[in-house]
């Protein structure tokens, strides 16, 4: 995603639109005199704040159910181990 270039001005006169923009998870670039000064992005996030960024942004859509647990996709045969069977694999 591009990111949005905004003059000091208009940063400041439109603080509140360019700060939901940045909690949405998008970066800003202030200019001044159209020169790049500085940058807007949002604080460190967890995955869930991440997450529900996304979703509220529509970049992502969620049901609010938990997943399934995944099943194991292979089997280690009795009386191997899974890094033998992935040396096997290489060979």
């Amino acid at each position: 995603m591009a990111e949005t270039r905004v003059g000091v001005r208009e940063l400041k006169a439109q603080l509140s639109k360019y700060l939901r923009q940045v909690k949405e998870g998008r970066s800003l670039i202030v200019t001044e005199h159209g020169k790049a000064v500085g940058r807007l992005a949002p604080a460190l996030q967890s995955l869930d704040e991440k997450l529900l960024a996304m979703v509220r942004s529509g970049r992502a859509d969620w049901n609010g159910r938990r997943l399934e647990p995944a099943k194991a996709a292979a089997r280690a045969k009795k009386g191997h181990s899974v890094a033998e069977l992935l040396l096997e694999n290489r060979r």
